[in-house]
């Protein structure tokens, strides 16, 4: 029963997820003129953010830390799969928050000011630090077996943490960047906004609780 639950719940994160990834994409290409870090307009740059951040820091971070359960390997395999995949989220968070200082740049705005930028910018030094902990205690050069027992269970909770501080980042980063269209509430694009941050919520859910409930596999 709880790997037929583990399973299931599995699939509704890939589906949330995949399902954000959509909705990002459209919502980017359909209403905001699509994303370009070389563009000469500054929407365009802009947008490189939002799909950087999501994709890297959320969507695979969230496969990555599934890996174990998705990916038909062995261990080592799998435990390569998921630093890699977070190493990965890594270099596009790099771009994506460059993306949008060039913005701020490009318009004269400060850097920094809002709770969306001091969460975000929090969520990713803290990310980067616990992927070098990470790789240092379990990939190379490796800490002794009890020191990794110990310190397993202070990596997972700081995924599933750092999976929700990302998604917190997102979704006031969603609602500013509406407020800031001045957009109306019953619109398609506020709609569409509405509908991408339940989604990518409740992909992190559904992660979550795929991990949980493998315990009991």
């Amino acid at each position: 029963m709880f790997r037929r639950s583990t399973s299931g719940l599995t699939v509704l994160a890939h589906s949330f997820g995949i399902l954000s990834l959509i909705l990002l994409l459209f919502w980017l290409l359909h209403y905001r003129g699509g994303l370009n870090l070389e563009s000469d307009i500054s929407e365009r740059i802009f947008n490189v953010h939002p799909f950087m951040m999501f994709f890297g820091l959320i969507f695979l971070s969230g496969e990555g830390m599934m890996a174990y359960k998705t990916i038909a390997a062995e261990k080592p395999v799998q435990k390569f799969i998921h630093m890699l995949l977070h190493l990965i989220a890594i270099c596009m968070g790099i771009i994506g928050i460059h993306a949008v200082l060039k913005f701020h740049n490009k318009e004269n705005i400060e850097d920094f000011y809002s709770l969306h930028s001091w969460v975000g910018i929090a969520t990713f030094s803290i990310f980067l630090l616990q992927w070098l902990v990470g790789f240092v205690l379990f990939m190379f050069p490796k800490a002794s077996p009890g020191t990794r027992a110990r310190a397993l269970p202070w990596h997972i909770c700081g995924g599933r943490a750092l999976l929700y501080m990302a998604i917190s980042s997102a979704l006031t980063g969603l609602m500013e960047k509406a407020t800031l269209l001045g957009d109306k509430y019953h619109s398609n694009q506020a709609r569409t906004i509405n509908f991408l941050g339940l989604s990518i919520l409740l992909f992190g859910i559904f992660v979550d609780f795929s991990l949980v409930f493998a315990r009991y596999v």
